[in-house]
């Protein structure tokens, strides 16, 4: 089954967090990661912190990307974060763990228009 129009757009949007976190230092531990009660967009991490990212994407004109960040979302976040750090008893061990939210905001061509990061949403 093709993605729809609105899954290659998130996957756009991914994309460019995943690029942001890399360029500030942080290494890709986690994509798409599904748990029980949940999907982590990106699990990332530098040499003090794990972040947890969700990222949501929209196209110019619309309404900001980060008013979807709501108590429910961020609330939701910290279970299924909490969810894949026991799934992962590996992962590596950081001083510090964070909730980030990231908007992404594309023109009709895919190219970035503005990137907003959240830090320490909950």
């Amino acid at each position: 089954m093709a993605p729809t129009s609105q899954q290659l757009l998130g996957r756009i949007g991914e994309r460019l967090a995943l690029e942001h976190y890399q360029r500030r230092g942080f290494v890709l531990l986690g994509r798409n990661k599904h748990t029980r009660s949940g999907e982590l967009d990106l699990v990332v991490c530098d040499a003090a912190t794990i972040v947890f990212v969700e990222v949501k994407t929209r196209l110019a004109g619309g309404l900001d990307p980060l008013f979807s960040i709501t108590p429910r979302k961020v609330r939701r976040m910290r279970i299924v974060a909490a969810e894949w750090l026991a799934a992962h008893p590996n992962h590596p061990h950081r001083p510090e763990l964070r909730l980030d939210a990231v908007g992404v905001v594309i023109d009709a061509r895919g190219r970035l228009v503005a990137l907003d990061q959240l830090e320490a949403i909950g």
